[in-house]
C-alpha cells in the first residue's frame, strides 16, 4: 500500500504541475497494484479531463461511480468528462444523481449551475425555440428563410445566483470579486483602493494565499519592504495549512528574496530564492538566484581588501624571492593579490616569480594586468619585454621596450632591451649561437655534465623544467642560456 500512496503523491505532484501524461501514468501504475480503489480512477479521470482527453474521463469516472456509489466526487467527474463532451444531458444527470448523496456539495450545484447556462446557450445559438416563448409564438416570428448563422461563440458560464449559495460559497464568490477590483485598481497604481479590496477580500475568505500576495506586492511597489515580508509570510503560513499550490508558495518566497535584494541584503535574498526554487522551480527565479550569488562573491572579495595585509604579505614573497624560492614566492604575491587587487607593483613581482618558473603565459598576462592598472607603470612593460625575449617573440618584445622608453627615454633596463632585439633581427640563428658559445660564461654551464643531463630531459619532457627551475643555482643557469638564444622554451 505504501507504494501505491507514494505512486498516487507522483500522480498529485504532476497534475499540479500540469504534467497531465505523467500523472496519468502514475496513477495508471498505482491502478495496475490496487484495482479496486476509486480515488486513484477519480483522480486519473481529473488528469484525462484536464490533457483534453474527455472519453477516457468518462469512462474513469464511471468506474469510480461503479466503485463506490455513494461518493459525490466520482459524479463531479463525470459530469466535467461529459461537459467535455458536449453531452449536455448526461452531464446534468450527473450532477443531479450525486446532489442526492450531498445536496449542499458546492462543486456539484456549481456544476449543474454552468452545464444548464451551456445548454441553454447552445440550443439558443443553435436556433432552437427559448424555453420562455410559446412554440407557436416562435414559429410564426421566424423569418421564412433565415441567412446563415455566424459560427456561434463559446458558451459563457452563467453569473452564479448568489440566493442559491451556500455560506461558504457566498464568502469565496465575494472574496473573488474583491481580488478583480482589487487587481483593476493595482494596474492603474491606485494602491490604497486595491489595499482596501484586497483585504475585504481576505475577510471573505482568510484562507486564500493569493490574496496575501496581491497584499505584498503593493507593499512592494511601495517600497514598504518590511511590510512586504510580513504578508507574504502569512501568506506562506495560510497556504501551507490551506495545502496551497506549490507554485503559489514559490511565489510568496521568490517575493520575499526580491524585497531582500531590493534592502541589498543578498545572502538572506539567497536563501528566500533557494527556499523558492524548493517549491517550484522557475527560469526567473534561477536567474535572480545566479545574480545574487554573483553580488555575495563580489561582497565577499571586496570584504577581504586590506592594503595593510597585501603590503605583509607582499614583503613576505620579496623575502623568499631573494632566497630563490619561487614558488612560496607566488604563493604571498597571490594572496597579496586578493588583498590589494588594485596595486600594480604587485602583479609585476608575481611576474617575475613565473618568469623565473619559465611560466611565460601567466607572467605575460599578470604583466599584461598590471599595464592595464596603471598605463604608467614602466616596470610592466620591461618585465613584459623580458618575458616575450625568452620566449624568442623580438618584435613582441622590441614593442614593448619601445613603450617603456615612450615613458622614459632614459631607462636603462629599457635601452639595453631594445638594443638586443634590435640586434637579435639582424642576425640569423646560426650567428646567435656562435656568440653565444663565445661567451665564457654559457661556455662554463655547457660543460657542466650535470647541467647537461638537464639540458637532454628538458629535450626529452619539456614539462621537466618546472622541476629544475626550483632549484635557484639551475634556474639562473636555465635563464642564462634564455636570454642568449641557446634554448628557447615555449
Amino acid at each position: 500500500m505504501d507504494k501505491v500512496n507514494e505512486l498516487k503523491e507522483k500522480g498529485n505532484q504532476a497534475l499540479s504541475a500540469e504534467k497531465f501524461d505523467e500523472a496519468v501514468a502514475a496513477y495508471t501504475e498505482a491502478i495496475a497494484l490496487d484495482g479496486q480503489n476509486h480515488v486513484l480512477y477519480s483522480n486519473r479521470s481529473a488528469a484525462f479531463a484536464k490533457a483534453g482527453k474527455f472519453q477516457e474521463a468518462l469512462e474513469d469516472a464511471e468506474k469510480t461511480i461503479q466503485l463506490n456509489p455513494t461518493w459525490p466526487k466520482g459524479y463531479s467527474r463525470k459530469g466535467a468528462a461529459a461537459a467535455g463532451l458536449s453531452d449536455f444531458m448526461k452531464a446534468f444527470e450527473a450532477y443531479n444523481e450525486g446532489l442526492k448523496y450531498d445536496p449542499t456539495n458546492a462543486v456539484l450545484l456549481q456544476g449543474r449551475m454552468e452545464i444548464t447556462a451551456s445548454a441553454l446557450n447552445f440550443m439558443q445559438s443553435q436556433g432552437d425555440i427559448p424555453m420562455d416563448v410559446d412554440p407557436q409564438q416562435a414559429r410564426s416570428r421566424r423569418a421564412p428563410s433565415p441567412p446563415p448563422a455566424k459560427p456561434a461563440e463559446p458558451p459563457k458560464p452563467a453569473e452564479p445566483r448568489v440566493e442559491d449559495m451556500t455560506e461558504e460559497q457566498k464568502n469565496k464568490y465575494f472574496a473573488k470579486k474583491e481580488k478583480e477590483l482589487g487587481n483593476a485598481a493595482y494596474k492603474k497604481k491606485e494602491f490604497e483602493t486595491a489595499l482596501k479590496h484586497y483585504n475585504a477580500a481576505i475577510e471573505h475568505d482568510p484562507t486564500d494565499i493569493t490574496f496575501y500576495n496581491n497584499i505584498a506586492a503593493v507593499h512592494f511597489e511601495r517600497k514598504e519592504y518590511e511590510e512586504c515580508i510580513k504578508q507574504c509570510e502569512k501568506g506562506i503560513e495560510v497556504g501551507r495549512e490551506s495545502r496551497a499550490d506549490f507554485k503559489l508558495i514559490a511565489k510568496s518566497f521568490a517575493r520575499i528574496g526580491n524585497t531582500y535584494r531590493k534592502l541589498e541584503n543578498y545572502k538572506q535574498a539567497k536563501v528566500y530564492y533557494e527556499k523558492a526554487m524548493s517549491e517550484h522551480r522557475t527560469p526567473e527565479i534561477k536567474t535572480s538566484l545566479s545574480e545574487v550569488e554573483a553580488k555575495i562573491k563580489e561582497e565577499e572579495r571586496m570584504a577581504y581588501i586590506n592594503p595593510e595585509k597585501a603590503e605583509e604579505e607582499k614583503e613576505q614573497g620579496n623575502l623568499f624571492f631573494k632566497k630563490g624560492d619561487y614558488s612560496t614566492a607566488v604563493k604571498h604575491y597571490t594572496e597579496a593579490i586578493k588583498r590589494n587587487p588594485d596595486d600594480p607593483k604587485l602583479y609585476s613581482n608575481r611576474a617575475a616569480c613565473y618568469t623565473k618558473l619559465a611560466a611565460f603565459d601567466l607572467g605575460l598576462k599578470d604583466c599584461d594586468t598590471c599595464i592595464k592598472l596603471d598605463e604608467k607603470f614602466i616596470k610592466g612593460y620591461i618585465r613584459k619585454g623580458k618575458i616575450l625575449q625568452g620566449m624568442q617573440q623580438q618584435s613582441k618584445a622590441q614593442a614593448a621596450y619601445q613603450k617603456a622608453l615612450e615613458l622614459d627615454p632614459n631607462n636603462a633596463e629599457a635601452i639595453e632591451g631594445y638594443r638586443q632585439c634590435s640586434m637579435n633581427f639582424q642576425r640569423n640563428p646560426q650567428e646567435v649561437l656562435k656568440n653565444a658559445m663565445s661567451d665564457p660564461e654559457i661556455q662554463q654551464i655547457l660543460k657542466d655534465p650535470a647541467m647537461r643531463m638537464i639540458l637532454e630531459q628538458m629535450q626529452n619532457d619539456p614539462n621537466a623544467v618546472k622541476e629544475h627551475l626550483q632549484n635557484p643555482a639551475i634556474a639562473d643557469k636555465i635563464m642564462k642560456l634564455l636570454e642568449s638564444g641557446i634554448i628557447q622554451i615555449h
